[in-house]
């Protein structure tokens, strides 16, 4: 169907029907759905703050019925974007040009891979999808934007598109092979690999840890008070900022609480510890930890095997617990590649970063390879 209607929302995804906007995202994707989103505008965690400015694009047909969006966001820093381009940024100043702002489409402090084209399944058609991207380019364009970047995208659209240069990431992800529990998942990794992980919960049960999974609309006011504390804590000890607010997590619980997972740690009473998990329909993601206290794999405990263990139970097919961390690779978690689109305005600039994709996607492709050979699998 051709599009009769495309504009920006200023006051970003809060303005629209939250139904009218979820059907175009389904229930896989909880970082995209408008609960998410809406509540990180309205919990002030997007703004000149964070440097994140909710601009969302959607596509409307003559009876003004929402038929396709993007979750864009114009950005004038590269914070809580998980694909690092600061040396880009480096360049331009050198260069006597501005960076920044520039238009990103992505969850916003979420490196979880999923579709950015957000159509309505029964609209959906190639030509759509190519009109969709023009116009988020058109976008780019008008806000003065240096560039735009599709992060974590896997839309298939914007692979053909020659406008856009592909950079590649690694993730480490947990893969359910229809495991019966916990210790069948064990009984298929290497001795070595599997004696540790044992060894590792083992530590946690000695210092006397009580694990306690609750759902986000189960967890009481309090727990989320202190979780709030452990997730602060956590950015500040890295020198980082912690750009979600209480207030955030409270709404998102009160909204989306079924798709919420908290894992506490309790030593003698107290909380020590705690883990935040979204749940998609197949698939867990880990998202943030904290702890009061440092007990030996109680990290690990909590934020992966814990993670691993709902899966089985809850028949969910993958674990994502974040960006990076090769120790993952020793817990279970193998190397899976991710994908962003980049579009750069400034014509003197696109063959040197094309230069520079391509000499780390190759750099990429064989760190991948040497992961493999060291599969944590018998």
């Amino acid at each position: 169907m051709s599009v009769l209607s495309c504009r920006v929302l200023d006051e970003g995804v809060t303005a629209l029907n939250a139904d009218h906007w979820d059907a175009l995202t389904g229930s896989e994707y909880p970082f995209l759905t408008h609960a998410f989103l809406s509540a990180l505008e309205q919990a002030a965690c997007l703004g000149t703050k964070t440097g994140w400015i909710p601009r969302p694009l959607i596509f409307e047909d003559e009876s003004q019925s929402l038929i396709a969006a993007v979750p864009a966001y114009l950005k004038f820093n590269s914070f809580g974007e998980f694909v690092f381009d600061w040396s880009w940024a480096e360049a331009y100043d050198r260069a006597g040009l501005a960076y920044y702002p520039k238009l990103v489409v992505a969850a916003p402090f979420t490196p979880a891979s999923g579709p950015r084209l957000l159509i309505h399944p029964e609209y959906r058609t190639l030509e759509l999808e190519d009109q969709v991207i023009r116009s988020t380019v058109h976008l780019a364009k008008d806000l003065g934007a240096s560039s735009l970047h599709w992060l974590f995208s896997s839309d298939s659209a914007l692979e053909r598109s020659p406008e856009f240069m592909t950079r590649s990431g690694c993730q480490f992800h947990w893969n359910n092979d229809h495991y019966r529990d916990f210790d069948e998942f064990l009984s298929r990794l290497t001795s070595k690999r599997r004696k540790e992980i044992v060894r590792e919960r083992r530590q946690v049960r000695d210092a006397g840890v009580e694990l306690r999974q609750v759902s986000g609309e189960e967890a009481a006011p309090w727990m989320w008070e202190a979780f709030y504390e452990l997730y602060v804590s956590t950015f500040e000890r890295y020198g980082n900022y912690p750009a979600l607010s209480l207030e955030f997590f409270q709404a998102i619980a009160s909204t989306m609480g079924q798709q919420i997972r908290l894992v506490l740690a309790f030593q003698s009473g107290d909380l020590v510890a705690g883990a935040f998990f979204l749940v998609g329909h197949g698939t867990l993601y880990g998202r943030y930890w904290g702890c009061r206290k440092e007990i030996p794999s109680l990290h690990f405990e909590t934020c992966y095997y814990q993670g691993i263990e709902y899966c089985i139970e809850s028949g969910l097919s993958r674990f994502e617990p974040g960006a990076q961390g090769e120790h993952k690779l020793n817990r279970g978690f193998v190397p899976h590649q991710t994908r962003s689109f980049h579009w750069i305005e400034e014509p003197g600039f696109r063959q040197p970063i094309q230069n520079f994709l391509d000499e780390e996607g190759a750099l990429m492709d064989a760190y991948i390879a040497r992961l493999v050979e060291h599969s944590p699998y018998r």
